[in-house]
């Protein structure tokens, strides 16, 4: 209904990512030996990399993978849960968020490689963190929503799999197995929910036990307005949908599409749907 700025991207951020990590594993996998070392010495993210001032690495080793099987559930996990995050985000603050969960995660498993080195201080490669985070993200925007695992053939709530994601990534962190960034996911997972948090100001968090608020006072009952029909005539509300079309863009739809713009379409209220209706409908009638 409102035309796109010139400036914003028409295509999908998480086709964009897939490509990109795609394009890369084959470059991983098509170079030749010296080449491919001087990838995996400037790419991949490690603590004495990043002690010869290799900053980039928190970006880099988020689009490098160590095998087929390594790039192919990390995209597919991507693909499925990218689609929603962004939809609700908007572009700009799903790759913020997405590039932000990589990052922290990275640099999580570094601190840990300080503290920890015998456990943790192992170079990381993959884009785990980035898709923690959306998986992270897209339970804390759609709380109740459930979803099928392809293995094990189960349904669950898309939350209780992040607290497993969650719990599996903190045992990992104190007995490593696998040879997986345990850290790295962890702080995906953490950056995913907080960003959402703050961005969009969500009112149903993972946790609601707060055992220190102060109980709310019991509210009285108040009497009402009755629907009634009085005897005298009252003046008549006009609706917004009776405005002409110019001013119920302006005074209605704009300040909606505004709020999409910022907190996602999740958050409009039921009267607003109408409305968008409403205008739909009035666009359709100008075809």
């Amino acid at each position: 209904m409102r035309q796109r700025s010139r400036w914003e991207p028409q295509w999908s951020v998480t086709v964009v990512l897939i490509i990109l990590n795609v394009v890369m594993f084959v470059v991983q996998n098509t170079v030749g030996p010296r080449d491919f070392y001087d990838l995996q010495y400037y790419g991949v993210l490690s603590l004495d990399g990043l002690k010869h001032g290799f900053i980039w690495q928190l970006l880099t080793f988020q689009f490098l993978h160590q095998g087929f099987f390594h790039i192919l559930g990390n995209m597919l996990t991507l693909y499925f849960f990218g689609h929603a995050v962004e939809e609700a985000l908007g572009k700009t603050s799903f790759l913020k968020l997405y590039l932000l969960s990589g990052v922290l995660g990275g640099l999580l498993q570094m601190g840990g490689a300080v503290v920890w080195p015998s456990h943790l201080d192992v170079p990381i490669v993959g884009a785990s963190a980035g898709v923690y985070g959306l998986i992270a993200a897209y339970a804390t925007l759609f709380s109740d929503r459930s979803i099928n695992l392809l293995f094990p053939p189960i349904e669950l709530k898309v939350r209780t799999l992040v607290w497993i994601a969650m719990g599996f990534s903190i045992i990992g962190i104190i007995v490593p197995f696998w040879k997986m960034a345990h850290c790295a996911h962890l702080g995906g997972i953490l950056t995913g929910m907080f960003y959402i948090r703050w961005i969009t100001q969500v009112q149903k968090p993972l946790v609601v036990w707060q055992p220190f608020r102060p109980k709310m006072r019991r509210r009285e009952l108040v009497k009402v307005r009755s629907d009634k029909p009085k005897t005298w005539i009252q003046p008549k509300n006009v609706e917004p949908e009776e405005l002409p079309s110019a001013e119920f863009i302006s005074k209605e739809v704009d300040p909606i599409l505004d709020k999409i713009s910022a907190h996602g379409i999740q958050s409009l209220t039921e009267r607003e749907r109408q409305i968008l209706e409403a205008a739909r409908a009035r666009m359709a009638k100008r075809k």
